[in-house]
């Protein structure tokens, strides 16, 4: 049994994808082929932003955004005590503070009262520039948009949706990747939309932003090619084959694998919701299930539960065991008397199980009768 069978989604997509390989190879440009501007075009399109541009992978999507807006020394940037490290790692090397907030207890999001409290805590100290927010849609679960929003807006924040998880859900009927003055995603295999290797973009709907980022992108180059470099850039492109892999990935995605995401959300909801916390999803909304995460009701049995399913051979992980303020390379970070007991108390109790929209009714009464027969 695979945590995310990658396998089984190849078997499914075999022709298509191999055929998009052969077209690459046949074709010969393996960097910037039609491929790639044809699901740039596609995914633009789906989530409802003017402009969708690739890159290397999820972490670069954010290091091109804090380049863009200028994120540096001196500047805070907030975001939520759950994530990967990527979410701020990237303004931490442009020189930027990271400033991290607690959860919700319900979504594991972004808490907004948190966020407002380390916003004035930050304006009252006076040392550093309040510059933009970081909002996670953490396990493919989307953000409270609507309280995120006007916080951003009062205190005139650039607001960054980091969608690396939660491409194809949705918050009151606009997708994730629509929300923020910019939004990333990633194409980690192992994400919703996942590639063979590593890929990423980014969504955006000012027409000049989008020219600065694609310049980014190519070294800084100018409007007469990479030769003609007007800024600082990167080497950061989404591979031909890359795209071509992707694109029958997308089309699977959107006719069926988020809904079948669903059904097995749905079936491990109603098994457990006696015994776990089971994921919560704000009325309206609609979450990926990126990973299926269950809180225990203490470290113990959250332990006993995951030994028990390791010796059954039951894949299963944490996402995440810290958070980022306890790191050892963000200790030194300002906290400003902030709790993060959610975050505390989701890390100590949270065990996530096989997630895939692969994963067939016997192979998840097998992992639902494991659970329960650890307790």
């Amino acid at each position: 049994m695979q945590f995310i069978d990658l396998k089984a989604q190849y078997q499914a997509l075999k022709t298509e994808i191999n055929e998009n390989i052969q077209a690459v190879l046949d074709d010969g440009r393996y960097i910037g082929g039609p491929q790639v501007k044809e699901l740039e075009e596609k995914l633009a399109a789906y989530v409802g932003r003017k402009h969708c541009i690739s890159c290397a992978n999820g972490t670069d999507a954010l290091q091109i955004v804090y380049m863009v807006y200028g994120i540096g020394e001196g500047d805070a940037v907030f975001c939520p005590d759950i994530t990967f490290i990527s979410s701020t790692e990237p303004s931490k090397m442009l020189g930027a503070t990271s400033v991290f907030c607690d959860i919700q207890p319900d979504t594991y999001n972004l808490c907004p009262e948190s966020l407002e409290r380390q916003i004035k805590a930050v304006l009252a100290e006076g040392k550093l520039t309040p510059k933009a927010v970081v909002a996670v849609d953490i396990l493919g679960n989307p953000c409270d948009y609507d309280a995120i929003i006007p916080i951003c807006e009062k205190y005139g924040l650039i607001l960054i949706e980091d969608a690396a998880q939660s491409f194809g859900a949705s918050y009151k009927g606009k997708k994730c990747c629509a929300f923020g003055q910019i939004a990333t995603t990633s194409f980690f295999p192992a994400k919703p939309l996942g590639c063979y290797g590593d890929g990423g973009a980014i969504f955006v709907d000012d027409d000049e932003l989008a020219n600065v980022i694609r310049s980014i992108c190519v070294h800084g180059k100018g409007p007469r090619g990479k030769y003609d470099n007007i800024r600082i850039g990167m080497n950061s492109r989404l591979d031909t084959i890359q795209a071509a892999i992707l694109l029958p990935k997308f089309k699977a995605l959107a006719a069926y694998e988020v809904e079948n995401r669903q059904k097995v959300a749905d079936r491990y909801n109603a098994a457990f919701a006696q015994h776990f916390t089971t994921p919560f999803v704000q009325a309206g909304c609609q979450s990926v299930y990126a990973q299926y995460a269950i809180l225990a009701k203490d470290t113990v049995t959250r332990d006993r539960v995951a030994a028990h399913l390791t010796a059954k051979k039951i894949p299963n992980m944490l996402y995440y065991p810290t958070p980022q303020h306890a790191l050892p390379v963000f200790v030194a970070e300002p906290g400003y008397g902030e709790s993060f007991a959610n975050a505390d108390d989701y890390c100590a109790r949270t065990l996530s199980l096989p997630m895939h929209p692969y994963l067939d009714e016997a192979q998840q009464q097998m992992i639902i009768a494991a659970v329960l027969e650890a307790l």
